[in-house]
């Protein structure tokens, strides 16, 4: 059974991640994976915002976008470089002080904020965009996580996710290459118990009010450590949803 935490957060996660707090802005350090895909993973997401308010490109001008489980900011901040006006959540204090830090230096204005996303809905907070990016797999309840991700979305508003397909494929690649053998990860950063199909994802999603709109995979070119969309969606994948 799992030690719990603040809602569908889990006290160990938060933890193992408050530890690398220090290190999250290296580029070469323990979020290094995060770093070289954050590009693909944002700019996906931004292009179907911008388009869903009748824009070009991945112009984000005024509209309010919240970040679940934001870390130190890695995508906060490259949203809000494309002009969102960006909330940042997260219960690992220590991630959120070194994202504070980051964007104060950087001069970007990111509201930065403490606690979960069952908590900040609760205040009956919405938001044009919410993404949660690779974070699902590190949950205890995922229905539950799901279901507050779409009640901070305003009616007709965008609900994005990123995470890890639970597959054979994964296993090797994700769990063992990636935290064993290149230790691209620190060992122990996932579960792949915890890992979600999108299958299993879609509907948790429908039940939550959301439909899904588009789904995409994300692939690494092992030589050079960029990544690509693909139609392969056996290890990282990203979501794109509506609420209704």
């Amino acid at each position: 059974m799992q030690d719990t935490g603040r809602g569908t957060a889990v006290e160990a996660e938060i933890r193992k991640f408050g530890a690398l707090a220090a290190r999250w802005w290296d580029p070469s350090g323990p979020m290094k994976p995060l770093h070289r895909m954050n590009p693909l993973r944002t700019g996906w997401i931004a292009e179907r915002v911008a388009r869903a308010h009748g824009r070009a490109g991945r112009d984000l001008s005024g509209i309010s976008l919240l970040d679940v489980g934001c870390g130190a900011g890695i995508a906060s901040e490259a949203f809000a470089r494309m002009g969102a006006r960006v909330t940042g959540l997260d219960a690992t204090g220590e991630a959120l002080e070194a994202a504070r830090a980051h964007a104060a230096a950087s001069g970007l204005g990111i509201e930065y904020r403490d606690g979960t996303p069952e908590e900040l809905a609760a205040s009956g907070a919405t938001f044009d965009a919410v993404v949660a990016l690779e974070v699902i797999e590190h949950v205890q309840d995922r229905p539950a996580f799901v279901a507050a991700l779409a009640a901070l979305a305003k009616p007709g508003g965008q609900v994005f996710l990123s995470t890890l397909n639970r597959t054979a494929k994964s296993f090797l690649l994700a769990k063992v290459g990636a935290e064993y053998v290149l230790r691209m990860l620190p060992v122990g950063t996932h579960d792949w118990r915890m890992f979600v199909t999108p299958g299993e994802l879609g509907t948790e999603l429908r039940r939550a009010g959301l439909t899904v709109t588009g789904i995409a995979g994300m692939s690494m070119d092992p030589l050079t450590g960029r990544w690509r969309e693909s139609r392969d969606l056996g290890v990282n994948y990203l979501v794109a949803a509506e609420r209704r």
